[in-house]
C-alpha cells in the first residue's frame, strides 16, 4: 500500500499509462469538436442530395464513432487520475468546470448534427466560429490550469464543497 491511503503500489504504477490514455483521448475529443463545426458548415442545402448524404453520414460517424467515445475515455481516464493521484486542489475544481463546459459544447454540436439530419435541405448550420472558439477557450484554459497548477486558495469555495461532511448519501441502500 502507498503511504497508508489504501491504493496498492501496482495501481499507482499505472498512472503514466492513464495519463497517456487521458491525453490521447482528450486530443481526439478536442480535435473532433474543432473539426465537427467545420464539417457542419458543409451542410449546404444547395449541394446535390448524394453529396449531402455523404457529408451527413461522415459528420454523424465522426460524432458517434470517434468524438463521443474519445470524450468518454478522456473522462474515465481523468477520473482515475484524480483518485490515483489524490489531487483535490482548487485548480482541479476550475479545470472540471471547463471540462463541463466542453461537455456542453459537445452536446450542443450533437444537437445541431441531429437537427440538420432530420430536416435535410431545410436547415442551415450555425456559424462554426462560436463552437470552435468555445472549444479552443476551454482547451486552452484546461492546459493552463493543468500545466501551471495556479494557487487558487484565495478563491472562496462553499464550506460543503471543501469539507468532508461525514454523512450517508441520500439513497436507500439496496437489499
Amino acid at each position: 500500500m502507498v503511504s497508508g491511503i489504501g491504493i496498492p503500489d501496482w495501481l499507482v504504477a499505472t498512472v503514466p499509462l492513464w495519463k497517456a490514455v487521458h491525453i490521447i483521448a482528450l486530443s481526439i475529443w478536442c480535435g473532433g469538436l474543432i473539426v465537427l463545426p467545420m464539417m457542419l458548415a458543409l451542410h449546404d442545402p444547395a449541394v446535390s442530395p448524394g453529396d449531402y448524404r455523404i457529408i451527413r453520414h461522415s459528420t454523424h460517424l465522426t460524432y458517434t464513432m470517434v468524438v463521443t467515445p474519445a470524450a468518454v475515455v478522456a473522462v474515465i481516464a481523468g477520473t482515475w487520475l484524480i483518485f490515483l493521484r489524490q489531487v483535490f486542489e482548487p485548480w482541479l475544481f476550475a479545470k472540471l468546470a471547463l471540462v463541463a463546459a466542453l461537455m456542453a459544447l459537445h452536446a450542443t454540436i450533437g444537437h445541431v448534427i441531429v437537427r440538420i439530419s432530420e430536416a435535410p435541405g431545410r436547415r442551415r448550420p450555425p456559424s462554426p466560429y462560436w463552437p470552435i472558439g468555445g472549444v479552443l477557450a476551454c482547451a486552452t484554459g484546461i492546459l493552463v490550469l493543468v500545466l501551471a497548477k495556479p494557487d487558487l486558495a484565495g478563491l472562496s469555495f462553499p464550506h460543503w464543497l471543501v469539507t468532508p461532511q461525514g454523512r450517508q448519501l441520500p439513497f436507500v441502500p439496496s437489499p
